[in-house]
This record gives structure tokens, sequence and C-alpha cells, in this order.
């Protein structure tokens, strides 16, 4: 039989650990939606409370409740605001939404994006006209 030397064991140690770390954060990501929120123009995000869920252009209603959803803050000075959205498990998510609004509730900003697997997320909030 032959034996291997210490080198050759270090380096297939150091190559599983390398591929246990890489599967590892591949699963983590399989279950998670992580993504980025900015404001149009590359303008700091006005102050206020971010909500970010997942909604289904095809379902033509309003999103269900039981939709995995999260929420940030805004301090009024960031360009861009990271999030992680845990993957809905029922059904194929299609597109993340992301609505700024005021402590009043008031609705500042809105802005969507298509979701790509294994890709993050951006999503430009534009100026909600009334």
């Amino acid at each position: 039989m032959t034996r291997t030397s210490p080198r050759a064991t270090m380096l297939m140690a150091a190559a599983t650990a390398a591929l246990t770390t890489i599967a590892g954060t591949n699963l983590a990501e399989a279950s998670d939606i992580q993504g980025t929120v900015a404001f149009a123009d590359d303008a700091a995000i006005p102050k206020g409370r971010i909500e970010i869920y997942i909604d289904d252009p095809a379902a033509k209603g309003a999103r269900r409740p039981d939709a995995a959803a999260t929420q940030v803050e805004s301090d009024g000075g960031s360009r861009t605001i990271a999030f992680t959205l845990a993957a809905p498990s029922d059904a194929p998510a299609t597109q993340v939404v992301a609505r700024l609004e005021r402590e009043d509730g008031f609705l500042l900003a809105r802005g969507s994006a298509a979701l790509e697997p294994g890709a993050p997320t951006t999503i430009t909030l534009y100026t909600v006209m009334y």
C-alpha cells in the first residue's frame, strides 16, 4: 500500500475543507434571498421603514398575507441597504418588492426586481407620485 506524504495529506484536507465551506454557503444561499435596496439616481434613501416581500405578478391581486417579508430601517443617509429574506418553500418566488414608508405610513417610494436563482437581488426605489 502506498502512503501519502504529509504535504499531500494537508492539501487533501484543505481541499475538503474548502469544498465543504463552498457547499455549505450554497445551501444557505438556496434558502435565503439576499440583496440590496438603492434609491434612483444613486441618491440617499430617505428616512423611513422599508418593507421587502415576495410577490407573484401572475397572482393579480394583493400580496398573500403569509408571504415571506422583512423590514429594514433607513436613517436617511445610506445609499444602499442590504437585506436577507427567507425564500418560500411552497411556491416559486418570481419577484421581490420593496416599499419605503414614513413613520405615519405614507408611501414615499416603491421598487421591484425579478429573482434570478443564485444571484443577489438589487431593488431600485423610485419616488411615488400622487
